[in-house]
């Protein structure tokens, strides 16, 4: 079963370093994350989500070398090409994988002006390493799906870079 877990910092590149920091644990094996999306507001109030994955490109790239495939089937790879590209761009652009856009919007309403959040998607974790990684950056937990105590014990991890 996934964990969703959702912090917010008052710096507003706080959330990316953070971000940085799960994807090179990541790469240590130590957890595996489904999606890791930074939001952050302006002075303005605008939030901004900032997705680990931009479906938009991927679809555009997918689209049109499977556009250019069939173009060369019917000997025109260039109107393929394009052809593919839009839909997939379509297509990737209506893909909402992992944590829901709307729900991340919402919550990072309540963030303060050039604050950031960190929303992540994890499949697995070894928290007894992964957690002392990310504490030393603080935040206060917005949301999760984690059990109170298991909860608790992450904000405390987290509270402890601020002293």
């Amino acid at each position: 079963m996934n964990t969703f877990v959702a912090v917010v910092y008052d710096d507003k590149f706080k959330a990316e370093e953070v971000r940085l920091e799960l994807l090179k644990a990541q790469q240590d094996y130590l957890i595996d994350l489904e999606d890791a999306v930074v939001a952050t507001k302006n002075a303005k109030g605008k939030v901004k989500l900032n997705q680990a994955v931009n479906m938009t490109a991927a679809g555009a790239a997918s689209g049109g070398f499977w556009g250019m495939l069939i173009g060369l089937i019917f000997l025109n790879p260039l109107l393929g090409f394009a052809a593919g590209a839009g839909a997939g761009a379509v297509s990737g652009a209506l893909t909402d994988l992992g944590i829901n856009d709307d729900m991340m919007k919402e919550l990072s309403s309540t963030l303060d002006a050039d604050g950031s959040a960190l929303f992540i998607l994890v499949r697995s974790v070894t928290s007894d390493k992964v957690v002392p990684r990310i504490a030393e950056y603080g935040g206060k937990i917005l949301q999760s799906s984690l059990a109170h105590e298991d909860e608790a014990k992450l904000q405390a991890a987290l509270d402890s870079a601020a002293r």
